[in-house]
Formats: structure tokens, sequence, C-alpha cells
């Protein structure tokens, strides 16, 4: 019974791992989502979920179960698309495992272990969302929440939190030597990514400041702040690049994604924006571009989102909900976004450079009213009956 229960739970995750994914028939020109998810619970590896002795675990139960996998860093890595992924436990606690593709878009298969994150003096409860850099100084970081529960809490509150940007690095993604936490002036931290380059000798760091660890208060926005040494990571000042907005997608709330892509008519930037809805909180993808020697200068915003939760992927443990914090650009200039579904699968789109540049670049920016948008809806018929 053991013996024939393994077998087909073996035969069942290699099917899994071995599927070959489809790109939508009709794309929107600006991407090409792909129908699958990459990467699913099942795609776990057995041995970290079950107890494959039958002496053990005669029954063959799942001992240690995977609730979802979603919200990855990723990156170009010996020739294959590594994804950070933030697999989250029965328990609630995520961690991070690396998985790996020669295509980037099946086939995906983890590591043998997940990452052995090590601690600060004070642990972390919770680890999550890591966002890889490649950065100039020859070292890759990893900066992550991590999550403590508040100790200002008053007596009883056991949800109440604080989120601080964690960071780590390594040079072969499997030895991580782990950095103090960042410190800025903001009450909390939950998303931090790093710029790829140095600006005038310092590590760029975007931020998103808010007072606590849902309510923005009276921070939100991207900000860009700057530091020394990464070993001692202290930022003195955030100066917001992109701010929330009333009525617009990113109103509540927005944060970078991952780091930003270079092109030769500026960096490439892929943020989430949320937004309260009646039936809760809303999140998409959004894009803006900065100047190629200024990184605090946005120079094209598209109006509206980027990517937003369709069909099947607005049902999740957190519903509404699309995230991305990873992405890859190939030399040939192909360009793989990692996204997640309501917090709980891991998907991938793809798009090119020059798709990207073209729709930051002429896609009209939100003018914050509707006539406005009429305006520019009119303005493109116009245009299209001028052709004809």
């Amino acid at each position: 019974m053991f013996a024939n229960r393994l077998n087909k739970l073996l035969t069942a995750h290699e099917a899994i791992l071995a599927k070959t994914n489809v790109k939508e028939e009709l794309s929107n020109g600006i991407f090409d989502r792909y129908l699958n998810p990459v990467i699913t619970p099942e795609h776990v590896p057995l041995d970290w979920r079950y107890d494959l002795n039958p002496e053990t675990n005669p029954y063959l139960m799942e001992r240690i179960g995977v609730n979802a996998t979603f919200n990855a860093g990723a990156m170009k890595f010996n020739d294959k698309y590594i994804v950070v992924v933030r697999v989250e436990g029965w328990d609630r606690k995520s961690y991070f495992a690396i998985a790996e593709s020669t295509n980037g878009i099946d086939n995906f298969r983890f590591w043998d272990t997940p990452v052995d994150m090590p601690q600060t003096e004070e642990p972390d409860t919770n680890v999550y969302d890591m966002r890889l850099t490649a950065h100039e100084d020859g070292w890759i970081y990893g900066i992550f929440c991590t999550e403590r529960k508040d100790p200002n809490a008053p007596e009883g509150d056991t949800s109440s939190a604080v989120a601080a940007a964690g960071i780590a690095r390594t040079k072969d993604l499997i030895k991580w030597n782990r950095l103090p936490d960042l410190i800025s002036t903001a009450g909390q931290q939950r998303n931090v990514v790093l710029h790829n380059e140095f600006v005038k000798g310092k590590y760029a760091l975007y931020t998103r400041p808010q007072d606590g660890f849902i309510n923005v208060g009276g921070g939100g926005g991207i900000g860009l702040g700057y530091v020394d040494d990464m070993t001692d990571p202290v930022v003195q000042k955030e100066t917001i690049i992109s701010n929330k907005t009333y009525h617009t997608v990113y109103e509540l709330k927005n944060g970078l994604g991952p780091a930003p892509i270079k092109t030769e008519k500026g960096w490439l930037h892929l943020a989430h924006g949320v937004r309260n809805t009646a039936a809760g909180l809303r999140y998409v993808l959004y894009m803006f571009m900065t100047d190629l020697h200024d990184i605090s200068k946005v120079i094209h915003h598209p109006g509206g989102y980027f990517m937003a939760p369709q069909g099947s992927e607005r049902v999740g443990d957190v519903s509404n909900v699309l995230f991305s914090n990873g992405w890859i650009a190939d030399e040939d200039g192909k360009i793989f976004i990692y996204y997640a579904s309501s917090d709980t699968l891991l998907h991938v789109a793809t798009s090119t450079v020059d798709q990207l540049i073209d729709y930051c670049m002429n896609t009209p920016e939100d003018q914050f009213y509707s006539a406005k948008s009429v305006e520019a809806i009119n303005s493109l018929i116009a245009k299209n009956e001028s052709k004809g």
C-alpha cells in the first residue's frame, strides 16, 4: 500500500513539473500571458512535505504542507532562469526556496533544500517577498520583508506587527551573508529594492515608507534614498519619486516591484499600486520610466494599470491581487515578468524591452479627471479617422 501510494505521488509530481506552458492566443500587444502558473504548491518537492519512511509514516501522510507559492524574486544565473519563491506553509510561516528553469516559462524545479537564511540578533518571525539585485559591486543582494510582533502592541493584541527591510547577500545563491536590517526615518518598510548600480559612489534604495504595518498613514509612495555602506545600511533621507494619488490605481499605497531594467531610453520600472474597493484592497501593476542619468527624475508615466488580475487570477488567499517582485531581461531584449495571483500562485508573462519602452513613452498619462480621459479617447479616434 505504501509503495503503491508513493509511486502515484511521484508520477503525479513529475507530470506537474514537466507540464508544458502555453501562451495566450491573443495578447494586448504589450505582453503575453502564459496560461498555466509556473509554480504551485504541488511543485514543492515531495521530500519537503512527506516523511517517506514507511515505519514512521505508514499512511504516507503529508506532514509539512504548503499553502501557497508566490511573490518571487528573479534573475538569470548560470544560464538558468532563477526564481526565489515565497513558500508559505500550512503554519502561515513563509520561507525562501529557489527554483530554476531552462526556458523561464515552465519545467521549474526546486533546488534540493530551501534557503537557509541567517538570523539577526532579533529573529525573524516571518520573511517574504525578496527582491534580487546583481549589483555592480559583485554581490547578489536579496532584500526582503522581515516581520516581527509589535513590542508596543496592547496586551491581548496578538496580530500587530512591525515590518523592516531585511538584507542578505551572496555570490552563489546558496550561502547567504545576513547584514543588518535597513534603518530609515520611516516607521515601517515593507518594500525596499536595491538599484543595480552605484549612484555617485552610493547604494541607491527604493523604499516604501509607511506609518504602520498595513496602514500607510502619513507615509506612502515610492521613495529613493542612499546608503554609504550596505554593512551599515542607514538611509538618512527619502525622496518620493512616485506618489500615491487620489482616484488612481495607486491611490492608497504603492511600491516598487523588482529592480529596474536599464535601457538606452531610461530605466524601466515595474511597481504595484493599491486602491480600496467595496470588496477590499485591489492590487495591480503599473509602470514608469526614470532618466538614464538621474534616477530620481520620472520621465514617462503611463496612465492606469499595466497588468491586473483576470479570470482565475482574481481568486486566492487574498483575492483581487496581482504582485510582482521579479523580472528578467535577456540579452536579446526579451523580458520575463514573474507575478503572483492573489497571494497564492506564481505566473509568468513575457514582453520585450522595445515593447515596454513603447508602452511607457506612448501611452497617455493619467490626467486625473474623467473629462480628460474622454479627451484622450477622442484624440485617438480622430487620429485613427485621419488615417482612414
